[in-house]
């Protein structure tokens, strides 16, 4: 009897059906992602979140409970399981409330490890573009029609969201009827990706991060290193594809039971990606043969091997290379990377083109700085980078001031305030990272407030200027609000467009 009789007597093997879960700091991306696929494959939902905001519009138009305001004192009636953010610390009244009753609690990260058993796990890991490339391998295998579940840290509008709860089973290729397809985006702070069970993993790149919580490179090195030995042996179908260059290949592998295949710009690759930039066209050969090619809606060379990882574990996972191709050309993007927000007309006629991304560290800072300059050739860049924590402007404060070489000019507000210590905030000011920058030759300016910044745009802006608002704080505001004082005068993108409506 075939695999498709049989399906519907298969059991549910996740093990989240039927059961009463509260989740502690829903609003998240990630976090409602998880609460929306959960409920989806039967579970009873609930939710509080100190604030509300887009997630928990969002959860509430699904028909999800969430709470807003001071943690609750106590739990739904009924709850027998509280998922906790990354940002949840266990002295918090709601954990307490779990403890007290005898509930059991896990984290975030516990949880989407649970999430992955019984399925095709596709964990995206690295120091840069998990998100980017999470939502293009998704995107790939829904278009490829493999209808895979995501989780993803940011939100794509071709994926409804950050998340979308897809088949139990493949439906379709060479891997017809395995377990189904769920992608997720892997985090290594907090070693938080320790939890995941991946059938195929990815490591697009590792670098210094997270240095209040490691404590050197040879430490996310190995954590990394232990991360990869979580796939299972290749007899049981386990994969890793990794960057030939950037990933300390050599040290991840050593011992590993998983397949493993490279991927990356050098002929010594398994999968040697080409790209022209001048036509953002990538390609992809196998042993020096050609295998496809495709035009990216994102430009640089990051995001060229963002796009070939994404082709080659759909391919593993049984699509074909000519619909990957046409998939990836498809594939507009998500929000804060490198997002088209609109084009303002100022007062005097001059056009500025507005641009915001997420990149908060040195070398995503760098690369899509030049992509952009390379992709619109403006007369000038003017980049508002807000960094993010104190701890790690402060640990990569020198390679911080060789990011922005391609910005004729980086306006710095004040450092966004998050996990730190009060103590990390009198060490580094954004005031210290302007003057690292000037000291390089890179016109800079400290301005604190966003207001302030919005006026100094008004009068400083000239016509063909590009500005990009960067960072994974709240910095994008300053983009709406320079748009939103351009009334009729403003361009504004369709996702801009929705959020003002």
């Amino acid at each position: 009897m075939s695999n498709l009789i049989n399906r519907a007597d298969r059991r549910e093997t996740v093990p989240f059906h039927g059961r009463n879960l509260h989740f502690v700091g829903i609003g998240g991306c990630g976090m409602s992602g998880l609460a929306l696929m959960l409920r989806n494959r039967g579970a009873h939902v609930t939710g509080s979140d100190q604030s509300a905001g887009e997630m928990v519009l969002r959860l509430d138009d699904a028909g999800i409970d969430v709470r807003v305001g001071p943690a609750m004192q106590s739990l739904p009636e009924g709850t027998d399981l509280v998922i906790a953010s990354a940002a949840i610390k266990p002295d918090h009244p709601e954990i307490l409330a779990a403890q007290a009753k005898g509930i059991e609690w896990v984290t975030y990260a516990e949880a989407l490890g649970l999430a992955q058993r019984g399925m095709t796990g596709v964990s995206i890991a690295g120091t840069h573009g998990k998100s980017t490339t999470t939502a293009m391998t998704s995107w790939v295998g829904i278009d490829c029609g493999l209808d895979p579940s995501v989780i993803v840290g940011a939100t794509c509008s071709q994926l409804g969201g950050g998340s979308r709860t897809g088949s139990r089973f493949i439906p379709t290729g060479k891997m017809q009827d395995r377990p189904g397809v769920l992608v997720c985006e892997a985090c290594e702070f907090n070693r938080s990706f320790h939890h995941h069970r991946p059938k195929i993993g990815l490591i697009n790149n590792i670098e210094e991060d997270h240095l209040d919580y490691y404590s050197s490179l040879d430490e996310i090195i190995g954590s990394f290193r232990d991360f990869a030995r979580l796939i299972p042996h290749a007899s049981e179908g386990g994969k890793l594809l990794i960057a030939e260059s950037g990933a300390h290949r050599r040290e991840i592998t050593a011992g590993l039971d998983c397949a493993v295949a490279t991927f990356g710009f050098s002929p010594e690759a398994d999968y040697q990606v080409v790209y022209d930039a001048a036509a953002n066209r990538v390609g992809v050969l196998s042993d020096g043969h050609w295998i496809q090619g495709w035009n990216n809606a994102m430009p640089g060379s990051h995001n060229a091997l963002n796009s070939a990882a994404a082709g080659i574990i759909n391919h593993w996972l049984g699509a074909d290379w000519d619909d990957i191709a046409t998939a990836l050309c498809r594939f507009g993007g998500l929000d804060r990377r490198s997002q088209w927000l609109g084009t303002r007309q100022l007062v005097s006629g001059a056009t500025v083109k507005v641009y915001d991304d997420y990149g908060h560290h040195p070398t995503e800072c760098e690369k899509t700085l030049r992509a952009l300059r390379s992709a619109h050739n403006p007369e000038r860049m003017i980049c508002i980078f807000q960094p993010h924590q104190h701890s790690r402007t402060r640990f990569l404060l020198e390679q911080f001031a060789t990011s922005f070489s391609s910005a004729d000019e980086v306006i710095v507000p004040h450092i966004y305030f998050v996990r730190d210590s009060e103590a990390e905030k009198t060490r580094v000011c954004a005031q210290d990272l302007a003057d690292r920058l000037e000291a390089r030759g890179t016109r800079a300016t400290h301005i604190g407030s966003f207001d302030a910044i919005v006026e100094h745009l008004e009068s400083h802006c000239r016509d063909g200027d590009l500005v990009v608002t960067m960072g994974a704080g709240p910095v994008n505001n300053i983009a709406k609000d320079f748009l939103a004082r351009g009334g009729s005068n403003s361009e504004l993108s369709s996702a801009l467009r929705e959020q003002v409506a």
